[in-house]
């Protein structure tokens, strides 16, 4: 109750709550669209139009999460922000320039002639790549502290290589809702041959979190946390199980059970956010800087906290919006 008394208290963690979400959010939702360039390489000239046009209404509003997210740590917990960022330099460098190949070559790739759309085709795979293994490499330097050393840099590429294979699976799975006939068959194999990479990165960053720290390490090991934390890793072994039956079953001429594996991806994906962030709460900067300690003063926490009660609506709003308008199978895509 001291807690929900004090705002030096109860601010930081909410503001760290909306942060949390916006990153969880955002992988999931631009984790699916950004998969869908990862898998442009192997679809034919002709299915990449179909593609694009299953993402093509979203991945404006699924990138917002991610400008508020990083927003949310710079006026809200400003020290953290200047000490993350200024490890993560070069890796926040190469996404913001894959972000921008992105955008640029969705827009082109459409307008341009003929002869020009395959470079607007490798462009647009090439900045989803960069964007997707920066990502992962900017998750693993987090759970390894930000510190530099061969064994650190060597975690972050593994869980660079899985994070973007993650990403190609739940764009496949998200290609199995939004398509139909050959692509939608397609998109099942390539779900079958990525759920691999699902399953080995959950591992190494659950292997990995607790031997961080003696701190993370008696977090899931002591008695009773080791009970009640037990559900999440048994969800989890669950839902892949799923994934795997309802995989082998796809596609149906019914058209069933479609849903069922990015359901259960983005399931999955959240199950593993809120692992990480029992394990590295109250810290927003592993064993360096705590929420409390990186907050801004209660008062400006306050005005910024009435901002965000109009503006957060607004973004789930279009966002819920655009899923419904532009709901079912993805149509032809057209620019007239």
């Amino acid at each position: 109750m001291e807690m929900f008394g004090d705002p030096a208290l109860w601010l930081p963690v909410t503001f760290a709550g909306l942060m949390g979400l916006s990153i969880l959010i955002y992988v999931c939702l631009d984790g699916f669209d950004l998969g869908v360039g990862l898998l442009f390489p192997f679809s034919e000239e002709a299915e990449k139009d179909r593609m694009v046009a299953s993402i093509g209404p979203f991945w404006d509003a699924n990138e917002t999460w991610l400008v508020l997210a990083i927003g949310i740590l710079l006026v809200a917990f400003p020290a953290a922000h200047g000490m993350i960022l200024t490890a993560l330099y070069l890796p926040v460098a190469i996404m913001l320039v894959g972000l921008i190949l992105r955008g640029v070559a969705f827009e082109f790739r459409v307008k341009a002639p003929a002869p020009r759309k395959p470079m607007w085709n490798n462009l647009f795979f090439t900045g989803s790549l960069m964007t997707s293994l920066s990502q992962g490499y900017m998750l693993g330097m987090y759970i390894m502290g930000l510190e530099v050393t061969l064994f650190t840099l060597a975690f972050s590429v593994v869980t660079a290589v899985f994070l973007t294979v993650a990403y190609s699976f739940i764009g496949a799975t998200w290609l199995i809702l939004k398509t139909e006939g050959a692509l939608q068959q397609k998109a099942v194999t390539w779900a079958r041959q990525g759920i691999w990479g699902v399953v080995l990165g959950l591992g190494a960053i659950s292997i990995a979190s607790p031997f961080v720290s003696p701190r993370i390490f008696d977090k899931w090991f002591s008695v009773p946390e080791i009970f009640l934390l037990l559900p999440m890793p048994l969800m989890a072994l669950l839902l892949i199980g799923a994934l795997w039956l309802t995989l082998r079953h796809l596609p149906r001429a019914d058209d069933g059970l479609a849903w069922v594996p990015f359901v259960a991806t983005t399931t999955l994906f959240t199950l593993g956010f809120f692992g990480m962030a029992y394990s590295f709460y109250p810290y927003v900067v592993p064993e360096a800087l705590t929420i409390y300690d990186a907050a801004s003063a209660p008062e400006s926490l306050f005005i910024i906290l009435v901002g965000t009660v109009f503006v957060l609506p607004m973004i789930v709003g279009y966002t819920v919006l655009a899923y419904i308008v532009f709901r079912g199978k993805a149509t032809e895509l057209r620019y007239d």
